[in-house]
Parts: structure tokens; sequence; C-alpha cells
């Protein structure tokens, strides 16, 4: 009935447009106004709406280059584009960046935005007492001097290879003195929305920012609802209570969508490295003959496949297969629980281990949890599962390193970086692998800088760090007439200033 009612209203007022066409003279087309709002499912609710005072991906996803920009963005392929700056030279040295900013541009609010603005938000994110979330991003800042308005230099106590991509996450958006201590509430950016609301629990609204100083969006209203579980998300999807669900939580269902002409299924791929990670400063995973025999133990196909429902591409070490410099090294150690028991026994464990594997509660972690306890199982370790909340994990795995085992995936851009901390939940020390990004940091070379992160990947893959599971698929699910949503993840984005709707 009510589908049949649907037709029947869309019959008359397609007749009534076109009659109106006809007695104006206009093209039926002209008459029949696109769809101008979008709403878009998330699985978590931003805890606060300020990205740069909090580690929250759900923060960026509804903000990052809708809301606040920085002097950099990130395109849809993980390239860096200009946003703020309009320009930057880069002294020969590599020390001295000046960036050439934007002419009329606003914040919501009606403030100016100009060279001073850039100056307080990076001396506020590099502070000694500064809550940004990533506040290694801005380690090799020594000075930020405002030349002019429209003129700033950052001065590098030494090189940063990584320093523009750097400038283009969500922690590094420009905000303005006015604004910035009510943005977890209300939100004042630079971008091409305007924050409208936000009902806790439910969703967040913004509207389109009439006097934005780029390309204006083509999208009037954005509403992002949040939506964790899956079968709750897969009826609002069918009932086309949501327009878009770029991070879809129930690959199960997805052959359903993709049977259904009115939706779009879109396979992308993410900067989310899912690993099984090890305590490798506890015994008896403080010996590398029983990290290998763990990486040998597991077959990350099987995990993809039985968690993941196929989606999700293997991985041999801790980088994103789609980066330029990626090394495939998955067949380093392959699937093998005969070579893994032989390790094990070498070891001094030939008669068994039992250990602990805590999980925190994406589906990934809890589904691929069980498949990865049956296969160590198989050649003589117990893992004792533990499901933990977030809130748990960050206390007991993430902060307090009390673990054996955990899965999670790190979907930070280009965080290879974290395996040269000491304090990092991993627990490992190289000093082979520091001098690899010591070298890194300090070299702006492209050439260079391949051979360098491949030369780190190589390093923690030999040392048995993690088992290095899949690279975390993003699967999108958005109805079939809206374009310009991203099929990849490079940041942790819903970038909606190039999305529309098509007649």
């Amino acid at each position: 009935m009510r589908k049949a009612l649907g037709r029947s209203l869309g019959r008359s007022l397609g007749s009534a447009a076109l009659a109106v066409a006809l007695l104006t003279g206009l093209a039926p087309h002209a008459a029949l106004a696109a769809k101008t709002d979008v709403t878009i499912g998330m699985p978590l609710e931003p805890p606060n709406l300020d990205p740069t005072g909090g580690a929250a991906a759900a923060i960026d996803e509804v903000v990052y280059a809708n809301v606040f920009e920085g002097l950099t963005r990130i395109g849809p392929d993980g390239s860096v584009l200009p946003a703020l700056a309009a320009s930057w030279d880069i002294s020969d040295d590599g020390l001295v960046y000046t960036f050439s900013l934007r002419e009329g541009v606003t914040y919501h609010d009606g403030t100016a935005f100009d060279a001073e603005d850039v100056k307080f938000s990076l001396d506020r994110a590099r502070a000694e007492d500064s809550t940004n979330a990533q506040k290694a991003l801005f380690a090799a800042i020594a000075s930020v001097d405002v030349v002019d308005p429209l003129t700033v230099k950052v001065t590098l106590s030494s090189p940063a290879g990584n320093f523009l991509f750097n400038m283009g996450w969500g922690d590094a958006v420009i905000v303005a003195s006015e604004s910035a201590a009510d943005n977890a509430t209300n939100p004042i950016g630079t971008g091409p929305f305007k924050f409208v609301n936000w009902v806790k629990g439910d969703h967040v609204e913004l509207g389109r920012n009439p006097d934005y100083w780029g390309e204006p969006a083509q999208l009037e209203k954005a509403t992002f609802k949040f939506i964790s579980d899956p079968t709750a998300a897969f009826a609002a999807m069918m009932a086309e209570d949501l327009d878009a669900y770029p991070n879809f939580p129930a690959p199960e269902t997805l052959s359903q969508f993709e049977a259904d002409a009115r939706f779009a299924v879109v396979i992308g791929s993410t900067e989310g490295e899912t690993i099984l990670a090890i305590n490798n400063g506890r015994a008896p995973f403080d010996d590398i003959k029983v990290r290998q025999a763990l990486a040998h133990a597991v077959d990350r196909q099987a995990v993809i496949d039985g968690a993941m429902f196929g989606y999700g591409t293997p991985i041999g070490t801790h980088f994103a297969p789609h980066h330029p410099a990626y090394v495939d090294l998955t067949g380093q150690y392959s699937y093998d629980p005969e070579k893994a028991k032989a390790l094990l026994a070498e070891a001094g464990h030939g008669d068994g281990l039992t250990v602990s594997l805590k999980l925190p509660p994406p589906s990934y972690a809890r589904r691929g949890g069980e498949i990865i306890a049956q296969q160590l199982a198989a050649v003589g370790v117990t893992a004792e599962i533990a499901n933990l909340e977030w809130a748990q994990w960050i206390a007991e795995p993430f902060k307090g390193k009390d673990y054996d085992l955990t899965i999670v995936s790190h979907t930070e851009p280009m965080d290879i970086g974290i395996y040269a901390r000491d304090d990092y939940y991993f627990d490992y020390h190289s000093d082979a692998f520091k001098a690899i990004m010591e070298e890194l940091n300090n070299t702006t070379d492209p050439a260079r800088r391949t051979e360098l992160f491949q030369d780190a990947q190589r390093q923690i893959a030999d040392d048995a760090v993690n088992v290095f599971l899949f690279e975390l698929a993003k699967a999108g699910v958005w109805n079939a007439k809206l374009k310009g949503l991203w099929a990849n993840s490079p940041v942790q984005a819903n970038d909606l200033t190039g999305a529309y709707w098509e007649d």
C-alpha cells in the first residue's frame, strides 16, 4: 500500500510539474528540483565536535573539511591539496615553510581569518599544556611567525618530510581564538558547512555556509545520524531513512544492497591496519620465535572471510596497500601451523601456552578473535578471550599494557612511526627502527622517503612485532543518485564538499 501510494503520488506530482513547465515555457527537468539535503549514517557518535581536542575518529567524520579546514587538506586519493593556504614555499634546507593564505575568508561567526589565527592554532596545538590528541604532529615546529595578515612563516627545528601532510590532519585545523574554547559543542570553522544543532544520542545537523570563500557546497543541509546496531543500520538504509552509510557496519548484508538498484555499494580502502597486537615486553612474547610462531599460526584470509565476509586486503606489515611505498610482505609469515609448532618447541613451549586475548567491541575484533583463537589452539596456544568495552580496552591494553594479545584497527594515516615510541602499548624497542624513522623525518626527497618507508616496513616484519592481519575495507552503501562521496578513506572523514544529487 505504501509503495503504491508513493507511485501514485509521484505520478501526480510529475504531471503537475509538467503542466507548470508547459504553461511557463520551462523544460520539464527544470521544474523538478534536485534534492538538496542528505542524511548520513555513522556507527559512533562523536564525544565532542572539536578535532583539535579529541582522538575519536567520529569527530573528523562529521567536521573535517565540512566545518573546519587546515592550511592543507587531504584529497580522496591521499594527496596534499591547498586549503586555507593557497600556496607555500619551502626553504632549500627544508626548515622554513612560508604559507600564502587565502583572501576574504571568514569564520562562521563573521570574524575574519588571517595569519594570527594560524599562529594561534599551531602554537596552541604544540603548547606544553595542549590537549591535542596528535601533539606529535607539531613537535618539529620551532616557531610560527606572522609576516603580514596573509603570510605566515613556520620554522622547524629539523626537516620533517611529512609536514604538509600532517597539516592536513583534522588535528591541525585552523581555529579562531575568539571561538576555540567552545568548539567542542559549538564548532566555528571556515568550511562550506556551518554547525546547526546537535541532538545528543541521535544526530548532528549542518547547514550550507552562504559566505564560504571557495566553491559553495551543492547540498543545503547535512544530517549525521548515529546508528551503531548493524541490524538497525540495515533497516534504516532499506527504508531510505538514510541516504548513505559510508562505513557500513554489516558486511554480511552488502549482497542485498548490490541486488537493489536503489543503492550503490562501493568497496574502497582505509588507513586501518588491523593487527593481532602482541605485548613484546612480556614473557614469552619477548622471544621473537614465539611471535613468529603466532604469525605462522594465523590464516589471514580465513579471518577476512569469517570476520569480514571477504572484505579486506591481507597485509604483512603496518602500512596501507594503496600507498605507493607499500611492500607486500604477506609471504614472510605464510600460514603454516607445522612451522608454528616447531618454533614454539624451539622456544621451549612444545607443551603449549595459555595467553589472554582481550577484544574491543568492533565486529572485526570480536568475530576475528574467535577465529584466531581456534587457529592458535591448533598449534597448542590456548587463547582465553575477554571481551572489553572501549573504556576498558583503553585502560588495560592501550594505556596499562595489561594484555598478552589484542586485536585492533589502527586507522590513523601513515602511522608506522608509532613503532618508534618506547611508551607505546606494543612495548617494542628497536634502535634500528628508530634510526630509520629519524632519517625519514629529516628527509624531504620523495624517492629516498619511499626507500625509508619500505625499510621501516621490513624492519617491523622481520622483528614480528605484531601479527599483521588485513587492511580494513571501507564498505560504503548509498543512494545510487547520490554522487561525490569518497570511495576510500585516506583520512577519517565524510567529506561532503563535492557531494550532490543527480537528477
